[in-house]
């Protein structure tokens, strides 16, 4: 028989040293002595502080790639944050400029309304509030349409102001709108007078003006007294304006020798695009007293003769 098949180790019957169990009991008295000493006494804090010193370096390497991949997950969620934080701020300051562009619009409508309030109070003719709708599809004309018509008692020849002078006047009424011809409108004319001179002359709308619309005083000779910054106003002579009310100041005068007439331009008071709130008038017309009947008439001249 080989050597190396022979049981080297003593037999069972012969071996020495405690039992398992023994060294169970051994082992476990000795731990627990050993945690009764260091919550007491402290006995192992040296040993885990020289253990704690040498496994330091190993630590620290086994750690850094935690941290690398923290810090790394960390900037990019920083990164994100900023720019959700910063999308969250532009779109704060998108709607504070509405809201400060809405605050700003609302209170120039609250001044043009107060504006029309006391204009309002100022007239002695009947006049109703209305509401420009919108500008006719027609871009040949200058014309709006407002929320009032024939059921609100709007009537053909109405003059309409706003909180400024004369706009226009109602050319077309519907059951619930009416068509408004602006004083710029090629076909819309308006008696005027002059304030300083208490001239009287007719103002035509001037759709092709330098200045985007304006009116244009016509067949005034060549040595009439108007000067730059005349006040224009409703002269009344035609029974739908009342009289005085602001219609546009003179802003060029054009004297040529080689015509009898002089070209004298004006801009309307009014905000001829753009305005919201008008003031709607009854015409003049509607407080005239009637016309006599024709026997009526020819009966009067009978008796003059």
């Amino acid at each position: 028989m080989p050597l190396g098949t022979l049981e080297r180790s003593a037999p069972s019957f012969f071996r020495q040293g405690p039992s398992p169990l023994s060294r169970l009991i051994l082992y476990s008295a000795l731990a627990l002595f050993l945690m009764v000493a260091d919550a007491r006494f402290g006995m192992t804090e040296p040993l885990r502080k020289a253990v704690s010193t040498a496994l330091y370096p190993l630590q620290w390497a086994v750690l850094q790639p935690v941290q690398f991949a923290g810090r790394g997950a960390g900037y990019f969620q920083s990164l994100e944050a900023a720019e959700q934080s910063r999308d969250e701020a532009q779109r704060k300051m998108a709607q504070l400029s509405q809201r400060v562009n809405q605050a700003e619009d609302l209170e120039q409508e609250n001044a043009r309304l107060r504006k029309l309030l006391e204009l309002r109070e100022r007239l002695t003719t009947p006049a109703q509030a209305a509401q420009v709708i919108y500008d006719t599809a027609d871009p040949y004309t200058r014309r709006v349409m407002i929320d009032r018509g024939q059921t609100a008692g709007v009537e053909l020849g109405s003059p309409v102001l706003d909180e400024s002078g004369v706009l226009g006047q109602v050319t077309r009424v519907h059951p619930f709108l009416s068509e408004v011809t602006l004083l710029i409108d090629r076909d819309q004319a308006i008696p005027v007078m002059n304030i300083r001179t208490g001239a009287r002359s007719v103002a035509y709308g001037d759709p092709i003006a330098a200045h985007g619309g304006g009116i244009e005083l016509r067949f005034m000779p060549g040595n009439a007294d108007v000067q730059e910054g005349d006040l224009l106003t409703t002269s009344g002579v035609d029974g739908l304006y009342p009289s005085g009310m602001p219609v546009a100041r003179v802003i060029g005068v054009e004297r040529r020798a080689d015509s009898a007439f002089a070209r004298i331009y004006c801009a309307p008071l009014a905000q001829m695009q753009g305005a919201r709130h008008v003031m709607v008038l009854k015409p003049l017309t509607a407080e005239l007293p009637p016309k006599p009947a024709p026997a009526e008439a020819a009966v009067k001249r009978k008796g003059r003769r």
